[in-house]
């Protein structure tokens, strides 16, 4: 989402382009070919710049995997930022998606946020639809509990493959949700109980939006808890070998449920430091993903 420059009319140019180039080919380099894109992310520019590079590049669309996500609409004028999953909505910002990446299927769409207003009839008719024309060849969800996903799976001829929620470190509520039930905690954690568990149940992937928790054991810890965590983190990290941002991810990729980490930055460094979350299993046992877990909670388990 940091392709593109501004979030604002400004038009990109070389710079943005090169940024993009460099920020994928770290991302090449890594291991990473599944990206995430979304038509807000810089009011289109992060698919825009994106969409360059990939054109400009021979063979690399047949090796990557293109996400992207649609239903959200920014403010604009005196309009605020609203939610929009109408059926021809769905298909315009779709084919304008298709446009600023420079390719004529998406790999994966997401619905960005649920819409109130939606009737789940009318996004199926709309998601048949985009699978028929081969524009779309697998959907996901983003944002939505495990009821919201049925509701919606109950009116559609392909399954759902994927739901995106923010996870990491520091966002837990997710986890915490399930070993809060009978206790005085549990009226504090608001994530819809059961999501993770409808999830793994119909083989639904969790991408983690935010996995790096904005850098808070990495490097800009906020709380007294992120210190002590920070400081478990990179000693974890010099005993394995690895970057403190690999064991972050690790401790996600630790969990059963499989979740796959979508890592957020366009800074190339970053992004190879988060390199051996891809080339191998996470190597953290079960005793130190649990500290983990207790040094950034700032408090025991109950």
């Amino acid at each position: 989402m940091g392709l593109g420059g501004t979030w604002d009319t400004t038009e990109y140019g070389t710079t943005e382009i090169d940024r993009a180039a460099a920020a994928l080919q770290a991302a090449l380099d890594s291991g990473f070919t599944w990206f995430d894109h979304a038509d807000i992310y810089g009011r289109g520019k992060a698919e825009a710049v994106f969409g360059e590079v990939v054109a400009r590049w021979p063979g690399l669309r047949e090796r990557i995997v293109i996400q992207t996500k649609c239903g959200i609409r920014l403010p604009g004028g005196d309009r605020p930022g609203l939610y929009d999953l109408r059926r021809e909505t769905i298909l315009l910002r779709v084919r304008e998606s298709l446009r600023r990446l420079r390719t004529d299927y998406l790999d994966v769409l997401l619905l960005h946020r649920p819409d109130p207003l939606a009737s789940p009839a009318e996004i199926a008719g709309a998601l048949a639809l985009l699978h028929e024309e081969g524009l779309v060849r697998q959907f996901g969800v983003s944002n939505m509990s495990g009821q919201q996903i049925a509701q919606l799976q109950a009116h559609l001829d392909h399954p759902l493959m994927v739901n995106q929620l923010e996870m990491s470190l520091h966002r837990r509520d997710w986890l915490e949700a399930g070993v809060l039930v009978n206790t005085a905690e549990a009226t504090s954690n608001g994530f819809p109980l059961g999501t993770l568990e409808y999830c793994r149940e119909h083989g639904i992937a969790l991408q983690a939006w935010g996995p790096l928790a904005q850098g808070r054991y990495t490097g800009r810890p906020e709380t007294p808890a992120d210190d002590d965590a920070a400081e478990l983190v990179n000693s974890l990290a010099a005993a394995k070998g690895t970057t403190p941002e690999t064991v972050v991810l690790w401790w996600l990729q630790r969990h059963p449920a499989g979740i796959a980490p979508v890592i957020g930055s366009t800074n190339p460094d970053r992004i190879r430091a988060c390199g051996d979350a891809v080339s191998g299993p996470p190597r953290l046992t079960h005793e130190e993903w649990y500290d983990l877990w207790t040094a950034a909670r700032g408090a025991p388990l109950p």
